[in-house]
């Protein structure tokens, strides 16, 4: 069952061992999301974790004049809701589906009792909180120092990265809220870009056409994210006794 699990679903699940992943297997519930759809508020008790796999999660900082930004973006290759293995019971930020998929949810008491068992599944989710501290950091870094164009292409190369597909679905409002910039800012950086030949963009979707001119386009922050998540997950685990 976890081979077949495994080969189309969550990497943090897949890469678990079998003893361990059987025993959570009972409790992942299978869950249908929407574009749009909140997974919890800003200061809300975390009731689930959730595993996506053809969801995408966005994890948006809103600030009190209603103005928001993505912090970090959440698929297959990780987690939402890691306060709860941090110590927090709530978070400071929301989390918002970016693209209508799956995902398994969790209670978190299931995933508290064997994270505090010191199993695999700790030393995994720990390494993936330094993974998504280090896209959160680079990712303000990037707002600050980085152009439209740049930041727009990053979304896009990290946004393919978690789906098996070159089209997005995805309106110029969402993006803009996404990045923390105005609408009429996307629209010229995605018409650059369509221009150029990297993309095509119509009525919300987005293809990717020329993904090797796009990495060439965009800054350095894709790349350093990626390539920490690459390091840390691709370290074996050590086996618990």
């Amino acid at each position: 069952m976890l081979a077949t699990f495994a080969s189309h679903h969550n990497k943090l699940l897949a890469a678990l061992p079998e003893a361990v992943f059987n025993r959570l297997l009972p409790h992942l519930e299978r869950v249908d999301l929407t574009l749009g759809q909140m997974l919890y508020e800003s200061g809300s008790a975390l009731k689930f974790v959730y595993f996506p796999t053809t969801a995408i999660v966005s994890l948006l900082h809103v600030m009190a004049d209603g103005a928001s930004a993505e912090i970090a973006l959440v698929g297959q290759d990780g987690i939402v809701g890691i306060a709860i293995f941090m110590g927090g019971e709530s978070t400071t930020h929301q989390a918002i589906v970016q693209r209508a998929g799956i995902v398994y949810r969790m209670p978190v008491a299931v995933l508290k009792k064997e994270f505090a068992s010191r199993s695999e599944l700790q030393q995994l989710l720990l390494r993936y909180t330094q993974a998504l501290f280090t896209q959160t950091a680079q990712t303000a870094a990037c707002n600050r120092h980085h152009s439209i164009d740049q930041q727009l292409c990053r979304w896009l190369l990290a946004s393919q990265d978690l789906l098996a597909s070159t089209t997005l679905v995805m309106t110029q409002e969402l993006i803009s809220n996404m990045l923390g910039v105005r609408r009429q800012g996307v629209a010229e950086a995605a018409k650059k870009l369509q221009l150029a030949g990297l993309i095509q963009y119509n009525r919300g979707h987005i293809k990717v056409l020329d993904r090797s001119r796009l990495e060439d386009r965009v800054c350095e922050c894709y790349m350093a994210v990626k390539q920490e998540y690459q390091r840390l997950m691709s370290t074996p685990l050590l086996a618990i006794g």
